[in-house]
């Protein structure tokens, strides 16, 4: 199969192609049938986080209040704040690019080489080595002083440097590996960014929370605008131009139809993704690359073709008691997956098969029964470009569970124990007369107010009107309340004091205790960001490296044995660990017998990656270093023929000479003070004179 669609567009008219709209049609029916129980379930999570009843909660007709605590609200948007907090809180991409542990094609360390060590190194080699005789040669000759570069070749040329590690202390060496790595996970960065993909990942994360799963799709070409501005005859003329760069996008789970016996995207055998487009959408289709224009204008002159969703009249807050509206939109199916070969056939799509009861993977795009799209798959190696993210797995299904699923008895049981609390205290709190009207004189008013009189006939006194109080049984439901609540934080196992309780009593009223909590509710967010690692950021790391190998041509060079590491919540902590012992190391090099032993060049280089800074703009590389080092050493050469010029006798203002004991100071000074010069003196003996020991003498 060709690599890219190019070559692989469908030939045939759509009209002529019914087979493949029917059978996506169906393929559509019967995931939606499939989908039937998730929706449901979507739907009491989002009402649950809305603050909605639905027709299954029956009111009896003596309850009054109607209200609902959105405890599950409050629960949904801490555990999403906590998510996004640690997967952004460094301002970048929670995804790394490193080098397998033995890599292939390229040296794990390379070092500066010095005179005659190269010739110790075996003139004969071996393919792959770095060292090949080439044509017409009668020995190998060493590309960059015989260490494999890899991508790095270029930048290093007519350096010696050598494969291996240094023999020498504080002998310059690199890490091509590493280095090349580091590169593609700095344009893998550079491409997110410039496809705004933290808020796409906020957004299917945030779905992930609310109803268990979230979808990512991509990456994609796309064509990104880039602004310019070109210097004509010393005036700046507006001159942008097209960059083809990946995109991703956030797919909302009510538009996702996988594949109903599927597990995970890996073994789904098809996806369809439903859009609801404008008009103007529809026909921007025609700027993309092999989408049928006639088709597309079919689809347009036959009119809007959306059907409403029964599920869509609640999420979207349709009015349907005002009456039914029709919706201006088109509905378009993207299909990814597997398709017969009978079928490729039909609609006259190239491809190489050994079979007739083969399978080939295509991208289809269908609206109104027309064929809008019909591609193999471009990507090499095939894939279906979704990653699904499961808050919570469920091993046999696709969907997972979110935070309001967990909680869904506890926000039920703080719903009814509220309601209770509150129609008991509309009683509670007023009184109920108990009126005997035959003791009354008949047509007086019923009302009551302050002063108010009412006329008896007969009786005794006080026994006509009497005041009735029920009994206040608010405290026994609000204990209630706050028993599911709590049942609430170990159901999701987010607590309280995380989204700001205040009150906190038991083992969170002391630092340690409280630390024990926050520690235990951050084992659950760590099993989710386990699942993100997992399903989203190596899936999403894989596909961007796979793209820039398979599309990128301005970075050709960055080529490597490389390996995708997720960057979630652990490796946050593992590079806080590592930063702080980098910075113990480097204190130790303090130590003058220690120091030949520490490689300092790379120790500085990776403490900075430790602390996410870019080494290339503050550490400087093995030909830098050497000059910087020239720079110094000229400059030490210029201070010490300063002071030598200078002389010992000359000193600054200010500054004290050098001599003996300063003027004033008498060594034989009896009294032992020096005249107020610290050291000399003598002290005086017994019997001498201002010996403090003498006896008092008698005064005459």
């Amino acid at each position: 199969m060709a690599d890219d669609a190019k070559d692989t567009a469908s030939t045939l008219p759509p009209e002529d192609a019914p087979g493949i709209v029917g059978y996506i049609l169906e393929k559509y029916n019967e995931a939606k049938q499939a989908r039937y129980t998730h929706e449901q379930r979507w739907l009491k999570a989002f009402k649950n986080y809305r603050g909605i009843y639905d027709s299954s909660t029956q009111f009896r007709s003596t309850e009054k209040s109607k209200v609902f605590v959105k405890i599950t609200k409050t629960k949904v948007l801490a555990a999403y704040g906590q998510i996004v907090d640690v997967l952004f809180a460094n301002k970048k991409f929670p995804i790394t690019v490193t080098s397998t542990p033995i890599p292939e094609g390229v040296d794990d360390t390379a070092h500066l080489g010095i005179p005659g060590e190269e010739q110790l190194q075996s003139p004969y080699g071996f393919p792959g080595d770095g060292n090949e005789l080439l044509p017409g040669a009668t020995e190998a000759t060493p590309m960059s002083g015989g260490a494999k570069l890899g991508g790095l070749k270029d930048e290093y040329m007519g350096a010696n440097l050598l494969s291996g590690k240094a023999r020498m202390p504080n002998q310059p060496e690199i890490h091509p590996a590493s280095e090349t790595a580091r590169r593609m996970e700095k344009l893998i960065h550079d491409q997110l960014l410039d496809t705004n993909a933290t808020n796409v990942l906020r957004h299917a994360i945030f779905e992930s929370v609310l109803l268990g799963t979230g979808i990512v799709k991509g990456p994609f070409n796309y064509a990104k605008t880039i602004h310019r501005w070109d210097n004509v005859n010393g005036e700046k003329m507006y001159a942008p131009y097209l960059k083809e760069v990946p995109r991703l996008e956030a797919v909302s789970c009510w538009d996702f139809f996988p594949d109903p016996d599927a597990t995970s995207i890996n073994d789904s055998n098809y996806v369809i993704q439903r859009h609801k487009f404008t008009r103007n959408q529809l026909r921007d289709l025609t700027n993309h690359a092999y989408f049928d224009g006639d088709a597309i204008a079919e689809c347009l002159d036959m009119g809007a073709n959306y059907t409403t969703e029964y599920y869509e009249d609640i999420i979207q807050s349709y009015d349907t008691q005002s009456g039914s509206y029709d919706v201006d939109r088109y509905e378009v199916y993207e299909y990814w997956g597997t398709l017969d070969s009978m079928f490729a056939d039909e609609i006259g799509l190239e491809y190489k098969t050994n079979s007739a009861l083969d399978e080939v993977q295509i991208n289809a795009w269908i609206c109104n029964g027309k064929i809008l799209r019909a591609v193999l798959n471009p990507f090499t190696p095939e894939r279906i470009p979704f990653q699904s993210i499961p808050y919570e797995i469920n091993p046999y299904q696709f969907f997972g569970v979110g935070v309001p699923e967990n909680m869904e008895d506890a926000q039920l049981l703080m719903n009814g124990h509220v309601r209770m609390a509150i129609d008991n205290l509309a009683l509670a709190g007023n009184l109920v007369f108990d009126v005997d009207e035959a003791s009354l004189v008949p047509g007086q008013s019923m009302d009551i107010f302050p002063g108010k009189i009412f006329r008896r006939q007969s009786g005794v006194t006080g026994t006509a009107i009497n005041g009735l109080k029920f009994p206040n049984t608010a405290p026994e439901n609000l204990q209630m309340y706050m028993q599911a609540r709590q049942l609430a934080d170990e159901e999701t196992g987010i607590p309280s004091v995380l989204h700001g309780q205040t009150g906190v009593s038991g083992t969170g009223r002391t630092a340690s205790g409280l630390s024990m909590l926050l520690s235990g509710a951050s084992l659950s967010i760590k099993t989710v960001m386990k699942n993100i690692d997992d399903f989203l950021l190596k899936p999403l790391g894989e596909a961007m490296f796979q793209w820039n190998m398979q599309f990128d041509e301005e970075n050709p060079d960055i080529i490597g044995d490389l390996e995708i590491k997720p960057h979630g919540v652990a490796s946050v902590m593992q590079k806080e660990v590592r930063s702080q012992r980098l910075t113990a190391l480097l204190q130790t090099v303090a130590n003058p017998m220690l120091a030949p032993f520490i490689k300092i060049p790379n120790l500085i280089r990776e403490l900075a990656i430790a602390q996410d800074i870019d080494p290339d703009s503050l550490v400087n590389d093995i030909n830098d270093a050497q000059i910087f080092a020239e720079m110094l050493k000229g400059l030490n050469v210029q201070q010490q023929a300063s002071e030598q010029a200078q002389g010992p006798s000359q000193q600054q203002d200010g500054m004290g000479g050098t001599g003996g004991i300063p003027a004033g100071g008498n060594p034989e000074d009896p009294s032992g003070v020096g005249g107020g010069t610290i050291g000399t003196g003598n002290v005086p003996q017994s019997g001498e004179s201002n010996f403090t020991g003498n006896p008092p003498q008698p005064q005459e």
